[in-house]
């Protein structure tokens, strides 16, 4: 359970923390320019080791098991990630494969 005390977030608690990997330009020189362009980030989610205030260098343990190192970014972060809107063409495929398996499993197979 995060508890704060001011800003700060109680050790244990579920947070975000932010890191930047590579700055511009220290890609690898076979990455696209326009990736080159900005920075390598890392956000990763796990219990605060030890009580820290946002903005703050803190260090979690992920579900992993990993210990790692970043600036406490959020508190109970949400996942907001998804697999998007549903995709016609995909639905349109789905409906003519049952029809095919309907078909295929109900002897419409020729024999021969």
């Amino acid at each position: 359970m995060a508890e704060r005390s001011g800003n700060r977030v109680a050790q244990g608690s579920w947070v975000e923390l932010h890191q930047t990997l590579l700055d511009p330009g220290q890609r690898a020189p076979q990455v696209p320019d326009e990736t080159q362009r900005v920075p390598l980030e890392l956000c990763v989610k796990g219990c605060l080791v030890r009580e820290a205030a946002l903005g703050e260098e803190a260090e979690v343990v992920t579900p992993a098991g990993r210990t790692l190192r970043g600036t406490l970014r959020s508190v109970f972060p949400a996942y907001t990630h998804s697999f998007g809107p549903p995709v016609p063409e995909l639905l349109a495929a789905r409906m003519e494969l049952r029809v095919l398996l309907e078909r295929g499993a109900g002897g419409g197979r020729g024999g021969g």
